[in-house]
């Protein structure tokens, strides 16, 4: 069993700081916060169905805590079905759709609101009794109060988002407020999965070669901007055109990518740019994961084998599944699924990297080699 950089006196508080009381909390910390991830994966997926099927404009108010009842009589539902007639997504899209239509995309954007809500719960009052219990080590108190106020601000930035679907001849959310919606809930996705891990296995258990873990974290770094990427599909409907693979329209580069200028304007607003892009990166992805793999399966240890393994395997599902979602028009099912299963990529390829990350000097932590040897 490996070392415990823990500080003896983070546990001392709480009146038992044996090895065996340690493990028991730290795994404590740990399963609340994969359970976290878990709800924040649901969450992206609920995100995707809600763009898919145009219900993220159905309700105009934001209200964080009055909101998290839904309409509970007739007088309501036609309160608030008056509000969604004064947009322009009712104008141009839905109009005369009725209120039993409305109904049909407000329940699935008031589930999202009220997920976001229980994830909220479901972080901090775990939070505030392992902390009472004394389960949570110093040197993480403080970055998950600030992970807690990352997601309060990862709600406002949705209803931010949201907002931009009023503006007038607009049908759907802007592309920039979408990307920098979703870039924070991977952001927050990530530091809670990396905490989680930490909490786990707060020693190195396989230190790969450093050329390895920097293969590695160029997967981290591509699988991310994929995704990114992505949520510029997403916000163009990119992906409703050039339903072709590989080539695009008969091309393997697609007539017009340029075509804006200045030139940085078809990264974000130009749909053969946008899908373009999205399709380039997916592929180096592979490409990089795939060869990673193939390395590391010879130079690493067995847990990093085993994550490995579970890389190549999720990136090649998501590459089949973006290639069914594409020459399929993006139905909801399968769109929904290829949002999800890109997250599952970039969660493979953090435990890839945590599992490879170097040993740290236990005199770092405040332990000494009796504690070492303990553990």
């Amino acid at each position: 069993m490996g070392p415990m950089p823990f500080d003896v006196r983070d546990f001392q508080a709480a009146g038992d700081a044996t090895p065996d009381s340690v493990r028991r909390r730290r795994h404590a910390v740990a399963l609340w916060l994969f359970t976290v991830c878990g709800m924040i994966l649901v969450m992206i997926g609920l995100g995707g169905a809600t763009r898919l099927t145009g219900s993220g404009l159905s309700i105009m108010e934001w209200a964080p805590f009055r909101g998290t009842l839904p309409p509970l009589s007739e007088s309501e539902w036609r309160r608030l079905y008056s509000l969604y007639q004064q947009i322009p997504q009712y104008a141009l899209l839905n109009q005369g759709f009725g209120i039993d239509g409305f109904k049909h995309i407000f329940w699935l954007e008031y589930l999202h609101r009220l997920w976001g809500r229980l994830i909220g719960l479901a972080f901090l009052l775990p939070l505030l009794a392992l902390w009472w219990r004394g389960a949570i080590e110093r040197r993480l108190r403080g970055r998950l109060l600030l992970l807690f106020v990352l997601g309060g601000l990862q709600g406002a930035v949705g209803w931010f988002m949201v907002a931009s679907g009023f503006f007038p001849d607009s049908t759907a959310v802007s592309p920039y407020r979408l990307v920098i919606h979703l870039a924070l809930a991977l952001i927050l996705y990530a530091a809670v999965l990396w905490t989680g891990l930490t909490a786990l296995r707060p020693s190195p258990v396989a230190a790969g070669p450093p050329a390895l873990r920097r293969a590695t974290l160029a997967c981290c770094v591509l699988a991310a901007l994929t995704i990114l990427a992505g949520g510029f599909v997403a916000g163009l409907k990119a992906g409703l055109t050039y339903n072709t693979f590989p080539l695009m329209d008969g091309r393997l580069v697609p007539e017009g990518y340029g075509a804006l200028h200045p030139f940085l304007r078809n990264l974000a607003e130009n749909i053969a740019a946008v899908q373009f892009d999205h399709r380039l990166l997916a592929s180096l992805t592979a490409l990089a994961v795939l060869a990673t793999v193939a390395w590391g399966l010879s130079h690493a240890g067995a847990p990093a084998r085993r994550a490995l393994l579970a890389l190549g395997g999720a990136v090649a599902t998501q590459y089949a599944l973006g290639v069914a979602t594409l020459l399929a028009v993006v139905p909801v099912g399968l769109g929904t699924a290829h949002q999800m299963v890109a997250v599952l990529v970039l969660t493979a390829a953090l435990v890839v990297l945590h599992t490879l990350r170097p040993a740290r000097p236990g005199a770092a932590f405040g332990m000494g080699t009796k504690w070492e040897q303990m553990s």
